[in-house]
């Protein structure tokens, strides 16, 4: 029998009664947000506060103190950040507004700056010297953002592309027991669900432990949260709170107000509520599917989550907005 580190050696294997579990205090790197040692996305459209978003988790699992200051970070630990379209001193002023808001000192912070020009997954050149880079600081996270501007040439909507980096980027994870998360950019249109929204291939989708996903209705953000093997918080929403201290903050937590039946639609959700409440009359699926321009199976998807929360009914000329919905 070849030695194991013959590559024509059998691979090893372990009894599934002889693996650990993880403990409880090892399965959220952030409580109910994103899973420890694991990778994940934090995906939204252009102007929808991401590079903010994680600029929250990395300096609250850098300190173990509560991100947007409600979800706990029990096991804390230096991050590794690389922001491919900010300037250093542009992340620095990021950091900074947090930090204060948090009265954290940024000084005895363990976040720590990727200080080079670019990143490139699909190169191996680049990916050993982040290898090289993880085995040195051994962070807890790795945040980088955003795909589009860490490869090169690569084709979004091809599976066989964009699984061969996401693939390099699963077995770093597993290689250096880091949690990665990796920003990535949604199209604008509305979908039933914030994951069809991605850009490109449904690998990025399919690849995530744990899913961030903002969304912009006028001058709100909301964050929906999907996690593979655990379930999720209700969606909140976030406002920039700017002047000296610029950082994000969480509108009605609680969910306690009458308008928190409505505050966590998706996208498409929220625009039939608007299209409704602005209606003087019954809308028929057609009318809805050629104003909002979706997919039929989409709109009807939505329409039917919609109607088991009560907020829209359907009648014989069309639907319209339950009686009890605000």
């Amino acid at each position: 029998m070849p030695p194991a580190s013959d590559p024509r050696a059998p691979f090893p294997v372990r009894r599934v009664h002889d693996v650990e579990p993880r403990s409880s205090e090892r399965r959220w790197l952030v409580d109910e947000l994103f899973a420890s040692s694991s990778v994940g996305l934090l995906g939204g459209p252009p102007k929808a506060f991401k590079t903010w978003v994680a600029a929250e988790l990395a300096l609250a699992v850098a300190t173990g103190t509560p991100a947007f200051g409600r979800f706990a970070v029990p096991d804390p630990g230096p991050v590794l950040f690389f922001g491919a379209e900010d300037p250093l001193p542009d992340l620095r002023t990021r950091f900074d507004g947090i930090a204060r808001a948090r009265r954290l000192d940024l000084a005895q912070a363990p976040v720590l700056l990727l200080d080079i020009a670019q990143l490139r997954l699909d190169d191996t050149a680049h990916l050993d010297r982040l290898r090289r880079t993880l085995a040195l600081h051994r962070p807890r996270l790795l945040v980088l953002d955003p795909f589009v501007r860490l490869v090169t040439g690569l084709d979004e909507n091809s599976a066989r592309e964009v699984s061969a980096v996401l693939g390099a980027l699963r077995t770093l994870q597993r290689e250096h027991d880091v949690t990665i998360l990796l920003v990535h950019h949604m199209r604008k249109s509305p979908a039933a669900h914030p994951a069809q929204q991605l850009r490109g291939s449904g690998d990025f989708s399919a690849w995530a432990d744990s899913a961030l996903y903002l969304t912009r209705h006028d001058d709100e953000r909301l964050l929906v949260v999907e996690h593979r093997g655990a379930p999720a918080p209700p969606p909140f929403r976030l406002r920039l709170v700017e002047g000296d201290t610029p950082h994000l903050a969480i509108q009605d937590p609680h969910g306690s107000d009458a308008s928190a039946s409505t505050a966590a639609l998706d996208p498409l959700q929220a625009h039939i509520v608007e299209r409704l409440q602005a209606a003087l009359r019954p809308q028929p699926t057609q009318t809805l599917r050629d104003a909002l321009r979706v997919r039929k199976a989409d709109l009807l998807t939505a329409l039917r989550l919609l109607a088991e929360r009560g907020l829209v009914t359907k009648t014989a000329h069309g639907w319209t907005l339950a009686a009890s919905a605000p």
